[in-house]
């Protein structure tokens, strides 16, 4: 069958947004798959596999099938992250670009109907273009300093997150989730959320240790939840 373009089904909801980067999680792929698992059971929304390095694109097409099967009924999608093509081989729900990788409408030509298209967005610039770009989402980053990736531009912080914010919903009404990423915790999640945010990603504060996933998630959502609801977006 021929892929078609076309925006996801539903709105992304990007509230409890976790990222499996096998430089944190390790490349075991049943642990990978618990850990999703344990993710979802906890109220995580979303969930994205990371590896900046692919040695070899079987295993990670492997790893993909494994982490996807153990979210089977959970309705949480699994997006991989740059790669469209592996995407592709591995039935997921979609992808997450950075600005250098594929063009935004390149991957939805590619993709089937309905697949998430993700975008990260560094800046106010690239909040603007966010008008003609075909995406499901955008990721606004960084806000704060992490060690999970290696970042060349300076954290945005919470004032440089909601004027971002405020230009990708002024470039596309208002009807664009945006999140937000990097180095954010329990600690600043909900100022996060009140800076404007529709969500948070995640990668230490919920897989760091490899433990305890199903109950970090669990509290980070109610974070995030409550936070919403102050700001009168639940």
């Amino acid at each position: 069958m021929k892929p078609e373009s076309g925006h996801a089904a539903v709105p992304v909801d990007l509230r409890l947004y976790g990222l499996l980067d096998v430089g944190v999680c390790g490349g075991d792929a049943e642990h990978l798959a618990r850990m999703a698992a344990a993710a979802a059971a906890g109220g995580c929304t979303l969930l994205q596999y990371r590896e900046k390095t692919i040695a070899n694109a079987r295993e990670t097409v492997a790893r993909l099938r494994r982490i996807h099967a153990a979210l089977q009924g959970t309705g949480v999608p699994l997006l991989m992250n740059d790669r469209v093509d592996l995407a592709l081989a591995a039935g997921v729900e979609g992808v997450h670009l950075g600005q250098e990788d594929l063009h935004p409408a390149d991957a939805k030509r590619l993709l089937p109907r309905g697949a998430i298209v993700g975008l990260t967005v560094k800046n106010a610039a690239q909040a603007d273009e966010l008008y003609r770009l075909p995406v499901d989402y955008a990721c606004i980053g960084g806000v704060f300093s992490t060690t999970s990736k290696d970042n060349p531009d300076p954290p945005v912080g919470l004032d440089g997150l909601n004027r971002i914010v405020f230009r990708a919903r002024l470039a596309r009404g208002g009807g664009l989730p945006v999140g937000a990423i990097a180095g954010i915790d329990r600690s600043n999640a909900a100022a996060t959320i009140g800076a404007g945010a529709d969500g948070i990603a995640l990668i230490s504060a919920l897989f760091g240790s490899g433990r305890d996933v199903e109950a970090r998630a669990r509290d980070l959502r109610a974070v995030i939840d409550g936070a919403l609801a102050a700001r009168g977006s639940a």
